[in-house]
């Protein structure tokens, strides 16, 4: 038999690659992606909360032991820093716009009992209304209170 008698086919190509289903490192790479944004951003929220409580800490220190300040500069001192630590501790728009009894009653929150709004946290609603300024003593029980309520926003 001659070779251009044998009944011989033409060789046939593979069919080429589909897109789907897609390889193994394609779905881990679909599943790690978005954890891996997760994570992230519950790291930064994390570590901007405790960047914000340690500096608050520090200057509740500063505020305690300033001898230039008077009591009244205290009080105002203490009002603005626990405003601050609580607008960067907890969603914007729960913390930024409560005056007066709520908030109070939301620094209470964080407390046992209502130390804010029945105690002597009553003077950081009535600041701006004193004729006369707080006592040493007041002063001191308000700075007492703030650690306590800095250290309840370290553990939530």
């Amino acid at each position: 038999m001659q070779a251009t008698e044998l009944p011989l086919k033409d060789t046939h190509l593979p069919e080429a690659i589909g897109w789907w289903p897609p390889a193994i490192g394609w779905w881990i790479l679909a599943v790690s992606i978005p954890l891996l944004v997760i994570l992230l951003v519950w790291l930064y929220k994390k570590l901007t909360r405790k960047t914000a409580i340690k500096t608050a800490d520090k200057l509740l220190a500063q505020i305690k032991t300033d001898p230039t300040r008077d009591n009244f500069q205290k009080l105002c001192d203490l009002s603005v820093l626990i405003r601050r630590v609580a607008i960067s501790t907890s969603p914007r728009a729960k913390a930024a716009g409560l005056t007066g009894r709520q908030w109070l009653a939301f620094l209470d929150n964080s407390l046992k009992g209502a130390p804010f709004s029945e105690g002597i946290g009553q003077l950081l609603a009535e600041a701006p209304y004193r004729k006369t300024p707080p006592t040493e003593a007041e002063i001191s029980q308000l700075i007492d209170l703030c650690k306590d309520w800095l250290k309840s926003q370290k553990k939530s």
